[in-house]
């Protein structure tokens, strides 16, 4: 029998596979008719009149590009993508052909953003995206790809006379000032052509058909890549209060203030927006309902926790680390006792602390109360955690959540001992790109046992964890074993993490 360990790497690889490029598309995408073709899009239809354009931005772009021209054919007449600089390269190094474009594509590819910052390159392919959007007529049909991941700093285009220098610096001196992102979001959207809707209205009146694949809580449809085609929710007054707030009002360039003053003060009404249809194709909870078919299929009884877990790695360790102990006192048929009753206050109080988007806990541990000890149980979760770095070592959020996870397990066993003993249990978290911080590695596996075994390794976990050394420790103990590793993915749905409990 394959042990819990490669089941939890065939649901990972199932959940990756699922939000891939080529099959995300081609499971969202058909092109109907000879005559009078139609382009189907989730069951939509869109008639395509005259002709049909591409245009994308992304890190996961160009193999959603290169899927697309396969299905659109001949009726594709041209195409222009802004992609991450390098992207080209590393991907024909990794053998992924098949997320290339073929030659003689009819799309342009143009390559920017170095570190995923606007720069010339970047603001040449949008402006080249914005040239091809102004020249749309009421037959044409836009097809927009847009990759969360990357598709801001691929999209710069400043409203004139606004320099890029002058944007970016701006940026800049609010996110050193402790400007969250959504505040960063809505000043870089108020200040820009494209992003807020721009794309959007300047194709008019042209179809426009956005295919978006989320890396964004919630997917929120005018955050994800600042929503080049989605109706802006905020106002010139929001942009304004913000720079109000971090006290930039009085230190603007010239140029903002005029853009600024001759900004309009209502957003764009949404009825302008009738000629735009978004759809999100790939997302975390796409990934989580494919990963909970196969594990259904493995024979697991599997619940689906959130798709959008989020805050302090330290934190969420302790959520999941509880769920596996309740998971484990429900094996040992301990659940209804007192021990069970504390673990489920203990969850329901780091919920309320923790405000998980659309979480419903005491739903879920309602259904977690109807599993029977006969089948295995798998929970599935994703999202994105953040890591407040301490120290200088090398990681990512994954393998620390993970390391984490295996700490607070080897604690709770040595204070209560029989029920998690009882148990078969393995804890898995990667990130759907492949990659996890500056690593090679996507994430990392823990077990109850992990601690244990390391220090007979002379491995100090916590010593590794306050110097956030992850990946240093995964790379020393047994050999690297625990280390999850699935390189390139070209797709990007955030995190997605995986607890499997059985009876010993």
């Amino acid at each position: 029998s394959m042990s819990l360990r490669e089941h939890a790497l065939s649901l990972f690889r199932s959940a990756v596979g699922t939000v891939r490029p080529a099959p995300m598309l081609k499971s969202a995408v058909k092109l109907q008719g000879d005559g009078c073709p139609q382009l189907l899009v989730k069951g939509r239809a869109f008639p395509v009149k005259r002709d049909l354009y591409l245009v994308g931005f992304g890190k996961a772009v160009l193999g959603m590009a290169a899927a697309a021209e396969e299905i659109l054919g001949d009726h594709l007449v041209r195409g222009i993508i802004n992609v991450p600089l390098g992207i080209q390269n590393s991907l024909q190094r990794a053998g992924m052909r098949e997320m290339l474009l073929k030659p003689h594509s009819k799309i342009q590819v143009i390559e920017g953003a170095k570190n995923n910052l606007p720069d010339r390159e970047a603001l040449k392919g949008a402006v080249a995206i914005q040239e091809l959007a102004e020249g749309l007529t009421a037959g044409d049909l836009l097809l927009v790809l847009i990759s969360g991941r990357g598709g801001s700093a691929l999209l710069p285009a400043p409203i004139p006379p606004i320099l890029l220098e002058e944007k970016e610096k701006l940026t800049k001196t609010l996110a050193s000032r402790g400007a969250a992102i959504q505040e960063l979001n809505i000043v870089r959207k108020t200040l820009s052509l494209l992003k807020g809707g721009g794309l959007a209205r300047l194709a008019y009146p042209a179809q426009v058909v956005s295919l978006i694949l989320s890396d964004v809580i919630g997917d929120p449809l005018d955050i994800i890549a600042s929503g080049p085609t989605a109706a802006n929710s905020h106002s010139i007054q929001d942009c304004l209060q913000i720079l109000t707030k971090y006290n930039l009002l009085q230190s603007l360039p010239e140029s903002v203030e005029t853009v600024l003053s001759h900004s309009p003060t209502e957003p764009t009404a949404p009825e302008d927006y009738s000629h735009v249809c978004n759809v999100i194709i790939g997302s975390n909870a796409l990934a989580l309902e494919e990963a909970k078919r196969q594990a259904e299929g493995l024979g697991y009884a599997t619940l689906i926790l959130s798709a959008a877990i989020c805050g302090e790695v330290g934190r969420i360790a302790t959520l999941y680390c509880q769920l596996v102990r309740l998971g484990c006192l429900g094996f040992a048929g301990l659940g209804e006792g007192p021990q069970g009753d504390e673990a489920r206050g203990n969850l329901l109080q780091l919920a309320a602390e923790l405000d998980i988007p659309g979480l419903n806990l005491s739903e879920f541990l309602q259904a977690m109360r109807g599993l029977g000890p006969e089948r295995p149980v798998c929970i599935l979760a994703g999202g994105e955690t953040t890591v407040q770095l301490q120290g200088t070592g090398k990681g990512g959020r994954n393998q620390e959540l993970a390391l984490r996870v295996g700490l607070g397990l080897h604690r709770a066993q040595a204070a209560e001992g029989r029920s998690l003993t009882k148990c078969d249990v393995v804890f898995l978290s990667g990130g759907t790109d492949g990659q996890d911080g500056p690593t090679e590695a996507a994430g990392a596996f823990c077990s109850p046992e992990l601690v244990r075994e390391a220090l007979r390794d002379g491995l100090d976990v916590e010593a590794f964890l306050s110097n956030n050394d992850s990946y240093t420790f995964f790379s020393q103990f047994q050999g690297g074993r625990h280390l999850l590793v699935a390189g390139l993915t070209g797709t990007n749905v955030m995190d997605i993490q995986a607890i499997l409990i059985r009876a010993m």
